[in-house]
């Protein structure tokens, strides 16, 4: 018996929830909502008690599974490694299509964000690349070509 009905959404816990916002909606995902968590159902289910988080909710433009940006107003958020390559345990990367990818990574080179290494191709059907976001978040941006 399947369990999942559909992918909704991937978390991403940040220290700055403004500039984290800022460079996904800058790639063109759009703000749903925003808002605060705090109480029973916060503590239960993050098992934290006294949590209160801060939320943005992006979508992208056509739809689909959407990125949840949080950050921990009580308890301090515990820093992670900013510096995690692909090869490290966890969340590898989040991924994104986009139309053109030379374009999406001078876009974010423009706001500080270099790529982790280079532009790969793969048997002349897509081009991607990873980019290092705000606070070491690996975004993969890919173009299909073929």
């Amino acid at each position: 018996m399947a369990h999942v009905k559909r992918f909704d959404h991937i978390g991403i816990t940040v220290a700055d929830l403004d500039a984290a916002t800022a460079f996904f909606v800058g790639l063109g995902l759009e703000v749903e909502g925003t808002g605060s968590v705090e109480g029973e159902f916060v503590e239960t289910v993050c098992g934290i008690p006294g949590a209160r988080c801060e939320i943005a909710m992006l979508r992208p433009p056509g739809g689909g599974a959407r990125l949840e940006l949080a950050t921990f107003v009580t308890p301090d958020h515990v820093p992670g490694s900013p510096t995690a390559m692909a090869n490290e345990l966890g969340l590898r990367n989040v991924s994104f299509e986009v139309g053109d990818l030379q374009a999406a990574i001078d876009a974010v080179a423009a706001d500080g964000y270099g790529l982790v290494g280079g532009i790969g191709e793969y048997e002349n059907s897509v081009r991607m690349a990873y980019v290092r976001g705000p606070e070491g978040i690996i975004v993969s941006l890919f173009e299909q070509i073929g």
